[in-house]
């Protein structure tokens, strides 16, 4: 049995309608920009202390998160500071050996390590918190007035919650 031809219907082009694959512009993407500003930003910043100290983005990122707030889990540290759970893991192990933190079970969960800066690791974070604060303040200087409202744009998209992911 043989089935009549499908009825294509052909629509005249809409002069309001934009072909999405010839306007969009990749480099005016916001996610896009962000990303590429952050990843530059933490590789520029990564390369002084890098040199100096000796230490990785993510062992940097596991001791700032263990300065700010004290002994946490690496779950902690994956959910706050954005790290994948693999990454936070063997960084924490690195900075383990090396004598920077400690891990301990945790006494509420038993499940989790429990992740605090040993007094070596506070005396390395004594000396590379001056180079933080040292780039920070070359930053602040290079974006002038512009960073007051990168900070506001920034506290608005880090104090929102993340948008759900979208279901088909």
């Amino acid at each position: 049995m043989t089935r009549p031809p499908a009825q294509v219907t052909v629509l005249p082009p809409d002069d309001d309608v934009t072909d999405p694959l010839e306007s969009f512009d990749l480099a005016g993407f916001l996610p896009y920009r962000l990303a590429a500003a952050a990843a530059r930003i933490s590789r520029a910043f990564a390369e002084r202390y890098r040199e100096e100290f000796g230490i990785s983005i993510p062992e940097w990122r596991v001791l700032a998160h263990l300065h700010h707030a004290g002994p946490v889990s690496v779950r902690d540290i994956e959910a706050r500071a954005d790290m994948e759970k693999s990454k936070a893991s063997r960084a924490a192990s690195r900075l383990e050996q090396a004598g920077y933190i400690t891990k301990a079970v945790n006494n509420t969960d038993r499940r989790l390590l429990q992740l605090e800066l040993t007094p070596q690791g506070r005396a390395l974070m004594r000396r590379i918190l001056p180079v933080a604060m040292q780039f920070q303040a070359e930053m602040r200087e290079r974006l002038g007035p512009a960073a007051e409202g990168l900070d506001a744009a920034l506290d608005v998209l880090l104090k929102s919650p993340a948008p759900p992911p979208r279901g088909d």
